[in-house]
């Protein structure tokens, strides 16, 4: 159901224009507006030629005499398909670099919030995945020499942790044998969460003397979770705030930009999207529903991605309450359902 494009590229940054100023403030747009949104260094009459010829083509409405002019439905039509066509290639980008770039984890998720950031014009972020809820599959404990094991903990996923372990006095190869069968049979399949003190001191008195070697296998399972204080946290276009008057007077800019530079309070926003069991998919918190209270004038639409099994990250735009909810989350959802294939196909 697209629209014919036969526009010049003046034709359409001035469309673009009308409509995105629109869209941001809901009044009538004239070309003196106009004139000093674009790049184009046109004269007003000018412009206000090119906006008739848009009219005559019912891209744009005038609907008062001497007033400006608003989107018309083949306006909207052809801003939304020349989004599309912008999020595919942006898609495609995020795509190509994912596959060439996945052992650069970092320069990724910063490209992906940069990408986000220019395409809905809001400010974004994004976690580095962690292993939250990921299951134990395997653990090995094998001599290094005789004061000394190495444990091997692999979990879902083919997350693989070492440690060395010292110990007091030599095990034995028996002692070794019942050590491992110990910890697989009682931890393999579980989840970290799963772990619980019980079951902690169940397994080191079943291990006796040995309990300090279990103690020192279950802290570098614990070690696997990142931590909130350890969680890294990608952030673009804070700047974009101050696009809109509602978030831009001096204190409310200042305690978003402050939230965004230190990240304590979008690693708790993180805490509460990981958290919400029930809550799976895109979420939108409006105003006082934020949980970070310097954000209570703004809405955040967050989701959660995956990048293999128990690997999750958060993926979040934050911007007015007036925002352009459909286009967020579609893009959001596009952007979930192509890193979850990609990284899967990639197993």
């Amino acid at each position: 159901m697209k629209t014919e494009q036969n526009l010049s590229e003046r034709k359409k940054k001035i469309l673009y224009a009308i409509i995105k100023t629109y869209l941001d403030t809901g009044e009538p747009v004239g070309s003196r507006t106009i004139s000093k949104y674009t790049d184009l260094n046109l004269s007003s009459a000018t412009i206000r030629n090119e906006m008739a010829d848009l009219e005559d083509l019912g891209y744009i409405l005038q609907p008062h005499t001497s007033a400006g002019r608003v989107p018309s439905d083949k306006g909207y039509r052809w801003y939304v398909d020349s989004l599309m066509e912008e999020k595919e290639q942006q898609i495609v980008e995020i795509k190509d670099m994912m596959l060439e770039k996945a052992d650069k984890m970092d320069q990724l998720l910063k490209q992906v919030a940069r990408v986000l950031a220019a395409n809905t014009n809001y400010a974004t972020m994004i976690t580095a995945p962690s292993y939250n809820r990921n299951k134990l599959k395997f653990i090995q404990l094998s001599k290094v020499d005789e004061r000394q094991l190495v444990a091997v903990i692999v979990m879902e996923g083919n997350i693989i942790k070492n440690k060395i372990v010292n110990v007091e006095q030599e095990i034995d190869n028996e002692t070794l044998l019942k050590l491992n069968m110990l910890l697989n049979t009682s931890l393999n399949g579980m989840s970290v969460e799963e772990i619980n003190l019980g079951m902690i001191a169940r397994l080191k008195e079943q291990a006796g003397i040995h309990s300090g070697v279990i103690s020192d296998v279950l802290d570098t399972v614990g070690s696997v979770i990142q931590v909130e204080e350890d969680l890294e946290i990608y952030t673009s276009g804070a700047t974009n705030i101050f696009k809109y008057p509602e978030l831009s007077d001096k204190q409310s800019a200042k305690e978003i930009i402050n939230a965004f530079e230190e990240k304590q309070q979008l690693a708790e926003l993180v805490t509460k999207t990981m958290s919400d069991e029930d809550n799976k998919g895109i979420q939108v918190y409006i105003g006082s529903e934020t949980p970070v209270q310097t954000m209570k004038d703004c809405s955040v639409v967050t989701t959660t991605y995956e990048l293999g099994q128990g690997m999750q990250g958060t993926i979040g735009i934050i911007g007015p309450k007036r925002m352009d909810y459909e286009h967020v989350m579609n893009t959001l959802k596009t952007l979930m359902i192509e890193l979850d294939n990609i990284f899967h196909r990639k197993e």
